[in-house]
């Protein structure tokens, strides 16, 4: 994929802003509604936006760090990497419902007791707005993030972006699915 890189990082705020709404209107919702399972063994709502949290620690310190730390320049064009545009496209949600196994290390089931994780995930929804912001002088080609499975495997700044907010819009819809089922009409 190949693309202007000033689009590509509005495409990206505006699906940020988005979620950001979504995510704010699930803070109205009771602790039932929010801590309610769809079938035994599932997230609920406030797990899913732990996982995005748990997520969000590793990867905004890196891309901080990254952004700060580049001395590359602007760069007009964006061309994604091979292995980061799989990454980000695979991670969608799509019509197939493929599940993802998630990492150990990635999995929220009995972190949270509150609507903690909902600020929390607001909060760093902002940081990443902000690095949005950042990376605009910056080469989303050039600079490399590393990935939190794998310390030897890095991708494309502007690939690691698509990632993370590709990721929250597939939980995102998870939460939508949880919210069709659990709620009554």
């Amino acid at each position: 994929m190949k693309c202007k890189s000033l689009e590509l990082l509005d495409q990206l705020e505006k699906q940020v802003h988005e979620q950001m709404s979504f995510v704010n209107s699930l803070e109205a919702l009771s602790q039932e509604t929010l801590h309610k399972r769809p079938h035994e063994g599932s997230w609920n709502i406030l797990e899913c936006i732990q996982h995005l949290n748990l997520y969000g620690s590793f990867y905004l310190p890196e891309i901080t760090k990254r952004i700060s730390e580049s001395n590359l320049g602007y760069n007009v064009d964006f061309k994604s990497g091979f292995l980061g545009n799989y990454f980000a496209n695979s991670i969608l949600p799509s019509d197939k419902k493929k599940k993802m196994k998630t990492f150990r290390k990635m999995d929220p089931r009995n972190l949270i007791q509150s609507t903690e994780p909902i600020p929390v995930f607001l909060e760093q929804q902002n940081r990443l707005l902000h690095l949005l912001g950042k990376a605009r002088s910056k080469d989303l080609t050039k600079i490399r993030i590393r990935l939190s499975f794998s310390s030897w495997i890095q991708l494309r700044l502007g690939d690691i972006f698509r990632f993370i907010i590709h990721h929250n819009t597939r939980h995102i819809v998870q939460i939508k699915n949880i919210l069709s089922l659990t709620t009554t009409h």
